[in-house]
Parts: structure tokens; sequence; C-alpha cells
């Protein structure tokens, strides 16, 4: 069977199709509108450039505070492989090759507008990174998210030019080693190129959308969580009906309040009758708290759709108004804010999250001490416990805002700039923090529910989810390396079981 393939257009790209294409075996190709707006835009800018008596920034002057000296017609194409070369100053970690993929997908996106004046070599050579499994070397610091992803982009672009370096299907070559091997010649970069490659926000549009996806199968499993969670406490439904949530009705709360009904929908566990009146906030407060952060999910989702759809580059081509505009499409400020709500959002959840371990570690509600049959021999749960809390304690200092900080740079031309990619790579770090600190909650959360040993059931889709998981992880009769059976739990929650689970059984996340 052939790979599918993604055309590029001007249709509106959303999260859910972006995780289609990265996630099958899909393959990129330009539409015909694609590939037309591209060459039009290019050939309006050779005539302009060719006819214009005056300078025009960044095509023939140099940048940031160098705007003001002109270039020599005969030193265009230099000036743009200068560019490149010189702003690749990338430090740090490396990016995930995920996320590299997905900044491939979104530069030729916003270039395939014909706003931007690339030539089509160009865009047909970042499809051939994608569609060939080419994943460029880049590093997570270096951008001020203002003049565009600047460092991050150009460590993108090397190759392009016979440099750097790439993953190219888990190998890594050099940018020259790579045109060897796939019969290429370098990209000569003509007169804009350099700065519409460099120039936008595709560093920070990449780990945003990375984060939705994630959070699309994520938020759901908070609210598997803490259905499981409620009844290994031996918790109340009550909190949970619809009347509750239609007078107050935020989307977002009805929409977890209604999942945790769906999940627990058949249990006899959850109708038995109950000695407490009610529940701590962890467990009565799910709906609000979980709720809260799917909304803000839904936010940040729109605000991320609009930006992935838009030209960031600098400057701006019309040719249908004759203009070659100098702006700020490249500053990053919709994502710097962004960003750290959704980090604020993601913390939440992994905080109620923990609460919850905790309640089920306290050996009330005649659960044993730390969730284990003989405590004091065994330590069980206790230090899972910690390593929860250890998480949650770090989001709260990488949930300081990253958008309220500011620096001058370029000689002070660029003298507010929106710190946008040091908010996504902070929001990514909470975005794994939730992660583990959910599989944890998964892992406490089975074992209380097995050790209340009660006999009425739980729910269908509760016992076959736990079912599943006891597949892969044990049941923990005595002390054992957890954090193996935590890694395994990370993994099991990744799996299309549970997926499908998701998808079939309780609300999806911003459909």
């Amino acid at each position: 069977m052939g790979k599918k393939v993604h055309h590029i257009s001007k249709a509106r790209l959303t999260v859910a199709q972006i995780e289609t294409v990265i996630s099958g075996d899909y393959i990129l190709t330009l539409s015909d509108e694609a590939r037309t707006a591209i060459v039009k835009c290019r050939e309006f800018l050779d005539a302009k450039i060719a006819r214009s008596e005056s300078p025009i920034y960044g095509i023939n002057t140099g940048f940031g505070s160098l705007c003001d000296t002109e270039i020599d017609a005969k030193d265009l194409q230099k000036l743009q492989r200068n560019l490149v070369i010189s702003h690749a100053c990338g430090m740090g970690e490396k990016v995930p090759n995920l996320v590299v993929k997905l900044m491939i997908l979104l530069k030729i996106q916003s270039l395939s507008y014909g706003h931007s004046g690339v030539q089509l070599v160009t865009v047909e050579r970042l499809i051939e990174f994608f569609n060939n499994g080419i994943y460029p070397i880049i590093y997570t610091q270096g951008s001020l998210g203002a003049s565009g992803d600047l460092a991050p982009l150009a460590h993108l672009s090397l190759p392009l030019l016979g440099l750097g370096e790439v993953y190219h299907y888990g190998v890594k070559r050099s940018g020259a080693k790579l045109n060897e091997k796939m019969g290429w010649e370098p990209i000569e970069l003509q007169s804009k190129e350099g700065l519409a490659l460099l120039n936008g926000t595709q560093f920070m549009s990449a780990y945003a959308v990375y984060i939705l996806m994630e959070l699309r199968r994520l938020s759901p499993i908070a609210d598997i969580n803490a259905a499981l969670s409620l009844e290994a406490f031996d918790g109340r439904i009550e909190a949970f009906d619809p009347l509750v949530h239609e007078v107050r009705p935020h989307n977002g709360q009805k929409v977890s309040a209604k999942n945790i009904r769906l999940i627990l929908e058949g249990s006899e566990l959850i109708r038995r009758e109950k000695a407490h009146v009610q529940d701590p906030y962890c467990i009565r407060c799910v709906p609000q708290v979980h709720g809260a952060s799917k909304d803000t999910f839904a936010y940040v989702n729109q605000v991320v759709e609009t930006e992935i759809n838009s030209v960031t580059d600098n400057p701006v081509i019309f040719e249908s108004a004759d203009k070659i505009i100098s702006a700020g499409n490249f500053h990053g400020q919709p994502l710097a804010l962004v960003m750290d709500f959704v980090a604020i959002a993601m913390a939440e959840l992994a905080s109620i999250s923990e609460r919850r371990v905790y309640k089920l570690v306290s050996g009330q509600r005649n659960l044993p001490a730390f969730l284990v049959k003989k405590p004091g021999l065994n330590s069980g749960f206790m230090i899972a416990q910690y390593a929860a809390a250890s998480a949650v304690s770090q989001n709260k200092q990488l949930c300081t805002p990253a958008s309220v900080d500011t620096i001058d740079s370029s000689n002070g031309q660029e003298d507010h700039v929106s710190m946008g990619a040091n908010a996504a790579t902070k929001a990514f770090k909470v975005l794994k923090n939730l992660e583990n600190v959910l599989a944890i909650e998964w892992f406490a959360a089975t074992q209380g529910h097995e050790l209340r040993n009660a006999k009425e059931r739980t729910s269908k889709f509760l016992r076959e989810q736990i079912k599943n998981y006891r597949k892969e992880v044990a049941f923990v009769e005595e002390d054992i390396e957890m954090y193996l059976s935590i890694q395994a739990t990370v993994k099991f929650l990744k799996t299309r079981n549970i997926r499908c689970a998701i998808d079939g059984t309780i609300e999806k996340l911003l459909d």
C-alpha cells in the first residue's frame, strides 16, 4: 500500500489534522494553488528589486540595527547565506525529532501562501526533508521569540545549504554528507530567502502543537484517573450530578463531570452506601479543576491554530497591492502568553492528581498505608508519591511566566521580545511532568482499587482497562523496583487500546 498524501494548500490546518499527518504514514506535496502562489510571489519580488531605486529591508539592506546599511546587488545572495550561518547560535539540549518534523511542516505551510518570496526549489527541498525522515539538529536555546525563532530556524535551514547536521532515519549526518547521499546540490538562496526561512514562529508553534497533541490524550486520561481514584478511595458520585454543573455551566466543567459519569456507568461500587458524607476537594472538585484546564486548552488551541495558518516572516510581500511591507508578524507574543497559560493549566492537572495519590497512600477509608499489604516491612507507594510531589513542585517553578520578561537585542532595534520560545520549552517540561504524575496516579489507583477487594463490581470500562494494564504491570504484593512499573505505566497510557477507549467512551478534547 502506498503512502498517504497531505496536500499543502490554503485550507485551514487543525491540530487534529496535523496529528493525523505526523503520526500516520503521510508524505507532503504542494497543491497547484500553493505552487502557483510561491512562483508568482518570487517573480514579483525579482521584478520589484530590478526596478526599485529605494532600499527594501532585508532584501538589499542589512538586518536588525543594520537595517540602514544598503547591500550591493552582486552581494544579495551572499547576504542571505551569511544570515543563515551567522544566526545558527543554538545551545542546550537537542530538540526532539518529532518537534523538528512539526517545525518543517509548519514552515512549509507558512511559506506556501505566496507572501514570502522564496524559490519553489527551497520549499520543495523542505518537503523532501519531511518525506525522507530528515530532521535537522536544532537546539532548544537561542530564540527570544521576537524576530521569529532566529537561531532554531537557522539550524533548520543550514542543511539546505549543505551545512549543519541532521538525523536521517536515525543516522547522524553532516549536511554535506546528506547531499551526497541524496544526490542533491546545495540550495543557492536568492534575495530575501534567508530572512523568510529564519523569520517565523515555527519553533514556538511546533512545541505548542506537540503539547496540544499530547493533551488530546492526557486530558481525558486525567478524567479516567480521577474516576479510578474516586472508586479506590470509596468516594461519592453526587458531586458529578449534571444538575450541579448546569447551574455553573463552564463547558470544560460539564465535560469533565460527564466523562466521570460515563467512565463509571454501570458501576456497582460507586453506588454502594458510604460511611462518609463528603469527599476532599481533590475528588469532589475534579469537574471544576479539570474543567478549567480543559477550557484553557481549548482557548490555547484556538490561538495556536490561528498562528499556524498565518504568514509570520518579514517583510511580507503583497503582489496584488504592489507592496513589500516590513512589519512585525514574527513577534511571538500571542504564543508566549498562551504557552505560559497552558503550562499553568497542565500544572494544575498534575497538582490535583498528586493530591489524589496522597489520599490513596494515607491509610484512610480501609486502605492499607502506602497501598501495600504489610506496611512497615514494605514501603509500597510511599516514594512514588514523593516522586509525584517532586514533579508537581518543579512545575510550580516552571510556571513562572516567561512572557512578562523582555531584553534589548540587536543594539536596541529589537527592544521588546516575547520570550515565547522559553515559554514553549518550559511548557514542554511541564507536559512531561504531567505525563509522569498521571502515570503514578494510575499505578496507585489500580493498586488501591484492587486492595479494596469489594464484592461490588466497577464499570465495564474500568474493568477492561485494569485487565489490559495488568498484562503490562503487576499488582504490587511486596516492594519492587518501582521506577520500572512507572515507566511501563507511562508506556501503557500511550497504547492504542486506551486511546481507542478514550475516543469511543468519553468526550474527545478539542474536537
